[in-house]
């Protein structure tokens, strides 16, 4: 369970009052009383007027200055105490379930793989979750590079060989005479398939293909943003194995996908046997894409080889095998950009209700605020009727929408609507519409987006009104 709700149907308690724009009206958020912190986190380490940002793994700097002082409060799992924390920031972590206390809006992680998020269970929840597609693709696509001259040429061999002749005295002896025994060839002329032709896949392609490589493709989604980045010779093909069958070196690109139709060992024994008896597969994907049992196989019976950046208990010391500690996003540069990144799209969610690069939500933007006029966001199952019961609660409390936007992705669907206070002399108080909205069958959470940061926030928690 998320954290506990303890939080009565009766008590509340008014946490933040801000004026909606310069004439008179006031827009009021009231929360309930909180009872026991352990929803929140740490009542004594909260810190109203800022939003709360919880890191774990430790999180680039640079990407860090992105979060204003004056208005986000920055803590680190582990170093200190966080509080009441509304989003999370994480590169590796292994999130549980527990470690998302009910206030938490939204999380993020620094790179394009979500695997340690509870993805769906944050979908129900109605908690978007975010990572930084393209962030580090420069990083992994050097290191692609990389690996083609690794698997082309003995160079990792020829390095530990000559540690061992230097460690007896003999390189200067056996240097000439050894060399042959780590021969190679050249990947200019040769045919390299990228499978996955994402960000990295298409920028790997263009560099090869500028290094002399023949190049042949296979994405059966390739975004119009990818295809105008490949080479302009590239090759297209059909399916995965008529990418492989006469490419000199393989690199796939693709994400892991667990389950039925999913992508776990999609580079399996039907694929391998297609391969030329002397290809290159580079894995610098997924380690679980690529079936070790069927891998071995072909390394032993063959003089190809596999250049994998994840560790693998079956191959790890093979001859033809080179095995990275999971290298490929691993530069200052990458870390810089992907925490940055993160931040800006944690930044949009929390101060305007926008999404983008989101792996759960649908992407959302409305634009700026006119003045006269507050911000409201409302996350709801994707089901018949629900928008018109929002639209008819603001109606109900006599509250003209500006604007509004309305989208959904699976099972989640998610508003952001733009309401006109003009009219409205006297206070206006929006919590009694909140709660009414926040209440309805099928919403999950709303929040009011201005005023004071970390406030305005509601959800319903199996029909508990949580503030």
């Amino acid at each position: 369970m998320l954290g506990r709700l303890t939080a009565t149907n009766t008590r509340r308690q008014a946490v933040a009052c801000a004026r909606a724009f310069s004439s008179k009206p006031t827009i009021e958020v009231g929360h309930r009383d909180a009872g026991e912190w352990k929803t929140y986190g740490d009542i004594e380490n909260y810190n109203p007027g800022k939003f709360t940002i919880q890191t774990f793994n430790k999180i680039s700097p640079q990407g860090l200055k992105r979060f204003e002082e004056e208005k986000y409060d920055i803590r680190a799992t582990g170093e200190e105490a966080v509080g009441n924390a509304h989003a999370i920031l994480l590169r590796s972590h292994k999130l549980q379930e527990e470690e998302i206390m009910h206030c938490v809006r939204a999380i993020a992680r620094c790179g394009a793989g979500t695997n340690n998020v509870p993805v769906a269970r944050c979908s129900e929840l109605g908690v978007p979750v975010f990572n930084t597609p393209g962030a580090n693709a420069n990083a992994v696509k050097e290191l692609v590079i990389a690996g083609l001259f690794l698997g082309s040429r003995r160079v990792i061999d020829g390095i530990n060989h000559m540690k061992d002749l230097g460690a007896q005295g003999l390189a200067k002896e056996r240097v000439e005479k050894d060399k042959s025994m780590f021969g190679g060839r050249e990947i200019m002329g040769k045919t390299l398939a990228v499978i996955g032709l994402g960000h990295i896949g298409a920028s790997t392609a263009r560099d090869a293909a500028a290094l002399g490589m023949d190049i042949v493709g296979y994405d059966p989604g390739l975004s119009i943003d990818s295809a105008l980045k490949l080479p302009k010779d590239i090759e297209l093909k059909d399916s995965i194995g008529a990418a492989v069958a006469n490419a000199d070196y393989i690199s796939i690109n693709i994400p892991y996908i667990k389950g039925e139709n999913g992508t776990h060992g999609i580079i399996g024994k039907d694929i391998i046997e297609q391969f030329k008896s002397d290809a290159v597969l580079l894995n610098f994907a997924r380690g679980e894409l690529v079936d070790s049992e069927a891998m071995k196989e072909f390394l032993d019976n063959g003089d190809g080889r596999y250049v994998s950046d994840f560790p693998d208990d079956l191959l790890w010391d093979h001859k033809n095998a080179v095995i990275l500690p999971h290298l490929g996003a691993s530069t200052e540069e990458a870390e810089d950009a992907a925490a940055a990144m993160a931040a800006d799209t944690i930044k949009a969610y929390l101060e305007d209700g926008t999404i983008v690069n989101s792996v759960n939500f649908p992407a959302v933007s409305l634009p700026a605020r006119p003045e006269g006029s507050i911000r409201m966001s409302v996350i709801n199952k994707n089901q018949p009727g629900m928008l018109s019961k929002i639209t008819e609660a603001f109606a109900d409390a006599d509250l003209n929408i500006v604007q509004q936007i309305n989208q959904s992705r699976g099972d989640v669907a998610y508003n952001v609507v733009d309401i006109d206070t003009s009219g409205h002399s006297d206070v206006v108080s929006f919590k009694e519409v909140q709660e009414k909205i926040t209440m309805l069958d099928g919403v999950l959470s709303s929040r009011i987006l201005y005023g004071l940061p970390g406030t305005g926030y509601a959800k319903n928690i199996d029909g508990s009104y949580f503030v």
